[in-house]
């Protein structure tokens, strides 16, 4: 293609480009009917990091041969698409447009794919979903309990248009946002629309990102810059990295647009080098993005230009704190440094320098295109529009969630989330990543927005959502997070370098058996100290999951303390083994035993040497009769 030279060039591109993706859209089945008419079929299979590597590249190549031998290819187009969401089930293929979705496709069901379903009309029944609750088959994707409440807007592309074709993009709106901003709008006519949506920085802080954009317009500087934050570091979060392997060209964009907004003709993308496919999908879409003149000199025939540049980290948490990433930017050690200033005022190479995550980029141009009002209409009155979950853990439907502000952690939960797998009983929820805290069951209806996770202990974080059942420990719970947050402090600022580990001491005294009462009142006042006194975001909430496990789950901590139990039987030295009367003496339990320390003769009683126990669980897992207990 050409270079394109002005915004209404763009503009008919957009609409010519549009009709490529007609055939997406599932109201297009229904017309069809209503006048008997066939129309050509899309097929759609996931390219996400996931199912990437469960196959679906395989998928596509034996579905196109498929396609080409029963002699559909003029009325077939397979492609690849970004991540769906629902990660658990893929890979996954979904059919357009009577919007069918596969799950847990193989490349051998390629075949069945293609003779029963594109050739002869039928769905494959046993590739489609059956929902956990009610055990039924569905067959639609708007059907699934899973999409129903969601509301995709910074996911609106992923699992729609192949992200490495930009022709695609554009008709999905892509770089229309642009073009109407560079040739219609001031700068302060744009800063002023995002401060009418409301939007708010997606990365956990949740500072509003039209005043961000104000602060650094109003210094004067030969050279300012655009950071996109795509150093996705909490355990469990996967929000950015799909954002960028399916819809990169949002991210583009929106980091232009934000150039333009403060000034700024220089932007870098910060992610981390594990991320080969979002990365690879970055560079394809930033040579396509110059190629045709969106990126560059004098875009769309303006005098505006904007260029940016991919650089890479070492997958260091501390560098999501945005003075640490600026510093790795400029091949320093990623530490914080104290604010003020501020990089709106000094940041990049000392110039005023915004720094915007991957999420709150990809809410920009739709926010363009469509209002502010229409934005700020979603969500609630302090916290605007919609946020991304990757929802993992002990929950049915793992994936990635986008829900309007406002939604209950039960609604997510259950009716997106499917309910606590094997119907176990819901015991916390933990938001915010290894800065969040543990949010227990009495507080299931709580809507979630910024305000009101802070208020309980918790925050909204870049959006880890780990769900767990009865049988997590939440004091194990607290040291797990620990350890990550110790191994990934800089150790700049003594709080966090020395606290934090002083924090993991006691707790891993206390899981050991080995803690005392006044360990808990050095717990507390520690982790306040920590969070008062600590340099940067990642110290001062790092003691968010002890103080909120224990505020919630205090009589887990009591328990493994006073009675040197754990009720949820994890931490081994607090755990036994008993094998009580229903034994039968069948000996399944001694001959699983790694250690041999279970004596009894056959058809006899068994007992456990609980001084050679190796509390593995073994014999208990074995057990036929459920005659061990574990206590």
């Amino acid at each position: 293609m050409n270079r394109i030279n002005s915004y209404e060039e763009l503009q008919n591109l957009a609409k010519d480009f549009s009709k490529q993706l007609e055939m997406l859209s599932p109201s297009l089945e229904e017309e069809l009917a209503a006048e008997n008419k066939r129309c050509n079929r899309y097929v759609s299979i996931c390219g996400g990091t996931g199912c990437q590597s469960a196959d679906s590249t395989k998928i596509l190549e034996n579905l196109q041969k498929e396609v080409d031998a029963a002699g559909l290819s003029d009325e077939v187009t397979v492609a690849i698409t970004g991540c769906f969401g629902f990660c658990e089930k893929g890979p996954i293929v979904k059919i357009q447009p009577d919007n069918t979705f596969y799950i847990h496709v193989t490349p051998e069901d390629a075949k069945e794919i293609v003779t029963e379903h594109l050739l002869n009309g039928r769905s494959v029944a046993r590739l489609l979903y059956e929902e956990p609750t009610i055990k039924d088959k569905v067959k639609r994707q708007d059907e699934m309990s899973f999409y129903k409440k969601q509301k995709r807007i910074a996911l609106r592309n992923c699992g729609l248009i192949n992200p490495e074709d930009i022709t695609q993009a554009i008709g999905a709106q892509g770089y229309l946002a642009l073009g109407k901003v560079i040739s219609t709008m001031t700068p302060d006519d744009l800063i002023k629309l995002m401060i009418d949506s409301g939007l708010r920085g997606r990365g956990g802080g949740g500072f509003p990102t039209g005043k961000k954009w104000s602060f650094a317009k109003a210094y004067d500087a030969d050279q300012k810059y655009i950071i996109c934050n795509a150093d996705e570091g909490d355990p469990g979060a996967f929000m950015d990295r799909s954002i960028l392997e399916g819809d990169p060209n949002s991210v583009l964009e929106a980091m232009a647009i934000a150039g333009y907004a403060i000034g700024a003709s220089k932007g870098f993308i910060y992610i981390r080098a594990e991320y080969p496919l979002a990365v690879n999908r970055l560079y394809i879409a930033l040579r396509q993005a110059k190629e045709l003149g969106l990126l560059g000199d004098n875009i769309l025939g303006t005098n505006f230009s904007f260029d940016i540049e991919i650089k890479y980290g070492a997958g260091a948490f501390v560098c999501g704190e945005e003075t640490a990433l600026i510093h790795s930017i400029e091949g320093k050690r990623g530490e914080p440094t104290n604010k003020p200033p501020f990089p709106a005022e000094s940041g990049l190479w000392n110039k005023p320098t915004c720094v915007n995550n991957v999420e709150t980029l990809a809410n920009i141009p739709a926010i363009i295109n469509n209002g502010a009002e229409w934005y700020s209409s979603i969500g609630t009155a302090g916290s605007k529009g919609t946020k991304v979950f990757a929802l993992a853990g002990k929950i049915n439907n793992v994936g990635l969630v986008e829900v309007p502000m406002g939604t209950t952690l039960r609604e997510i939960i259950y009716d997106i989330g499917g309910g606590i797998k094997n119907d176990r009983k819901f015991k916390a929820v933990q938001t915010g990543g290894p800065s969040g805290g543990c949010i227990p069951a009495d507080n299931l209806d709580l809507p979630i927005d910024y305000e009101s996770l802070t208020a309980i202990g918790s925050m909204m974080g870049s959006g880890g959502m780990i769900v767990m059942d009865e049988d997590n420990c939440m004091v194990d719970i607290a040291k797990f997070y620990l350890e990550f947050t110790v191994e990934e402090s800089c150790g700049k600022c003594t709080p966090c370098r020395i606290g934090n580990k002083r924090l993991l001491e006691i707790l891993t005294k206390i899981t050991n058996g080995e803690g005392s009462e006044e360990d808990l009142e050095t717990l507390k006042e520690l982790a306040q100290t920590i969070k008062d006194t600590s340099l940067c975001g990642l110290g001062q909430t790092a003691p968010n999951p002890v103080l909120s496990t224990m505020k919630y789950f205090g009589d887990e901590y009591i328990a493994h303390v006073k009675d040197r139990t754990c009720p949820a039987g994890v931490c081994k030295n607090l755990v036994r083994y008993e094998i009580t009367d229903k034994c039968i003496g069948c000996t399944k339990c001694a001959r699983n035993c790694p250690v041999s320390c279970i004596s009894g003769k056959v058809k006899e009683h068994h007992v456990i040497q609980q001084d050679k126990c190796i509390k593995c669980g073994a014999c208990f897992s074995s057990c036929p009769v459920n005659a061990i207990v574990k206590g």
